[in-house]
Formats: structure tokens, sequence, C-alpha cells
């Protein structure tokens, strides 16, 4: 049976990855509960970061924002995981955090973090896919990494 999410991510052309591995002592996911945590997902497909560097000198804008959105499709291969393999239990996206590698001038990490939020709205529609966010700039990320995006959801 496919979820609604499936069939929106179709329609868009989007496949979800194979579920990354964890790169330390972690677990992809926690649910408590209603509540579903996304530990920091990478830009990764195949076993590879796709998208390396500083957004803003190594990287363009747009290509931070798709960076952004990888993350998003892994973000929702672990929820998938999390929710049996079914998309249509998620009630809502509560939070996004988004981390981007970026140099000290670079102001634009809410443009970045877009390529995630964009994304959740999309496959979900504005009521379930709107949510709190935080757009943070840092100096590096692991693997090299351009963005890391970590989440909650709420599941029913």
């Amino acid at each position: 049976m496919t979820s609604m999410a499936e069939k929106r991510l179709e329609e868009l052309g989007l496949k979800l990855p194979t579920p990354p591995t964890a790169v330390a002592n972690y677990i992809p996911f926690v649910n408590h509960g209603s509540v579903i945590i996304i530990s920091g997902q990478l830009p990764m497909c195949d076993g590879q970061v796709q998208y390396k560097g500083k957004v803003g000198s190594d990287l363009s804008l747009a290509e931070g924002q798709d960076a952004a959105r990888l993350c998003g499709l892994n973000i929702l291969t672990q929820l998938k995981t999390a929710c049996g393999d079914n998309l249509d239990r998620v009630e809502k996206c509560l939070r996004i955090g988004g981390f981007v590698n970026c140099g000290p001038d670079f102001t634009d990490q809410p443009k970045v973090i877009n390529g995630v939020s964009d994304l959740m709205v999309e496959i979900f529609g504005p009521d379930i896919g709107r949510h709190a966010r935080a757009a943070i700039g840092v100096n590096s990320l692991p693997l090299g990494a351009a963005v890391e995006v970590e989440a909650m959801f709420r599941i029913r």
C-alpha cells in the first residue's frame, strides 16, 4: 500500500534513498510515544556524501539548497522506517534543525535550509509540513558535508 506522501514523492519524481548508516555512536531515530526524533542527516546517497564543502565559497546557494533537500529525503527515509513503512501516520512535522557548513560572512543559512522546509511542505502539504525551525551556520560538519539536518515529527 502506497501512502499519500509516497504518491507525492512519485509525482515529484523523487525516490527515497537507502537509509544511511550511522557514522558514530547513535541511532538514526528515537520513537517516544507519538514523537519521532530523527538524528542529523547528511546529504548522502549510496553511502557517499554528495555535497561537500562550504556553502557560499565551495558551493553555491542553490547547491546548498539541493544538499538540504537531499538531507530531507534521508529524513523521510528514516521517518518511514520509524513509522513502520507508513508515512500516512505522520500528523505534523514539528521542528527542523539545519546546520550549514559556511564561512563567517555567509548569512543565508535560512535560504539554504528552505531546501528541506520546502520539501516537507511539498510532501505533506502546509498543514502537516510547516514546522518550527532553526538554521545555523557552522565552521565544519561530519565527513566534510555542506549541510546536516535533524527533525522531529508527531505521529498517530
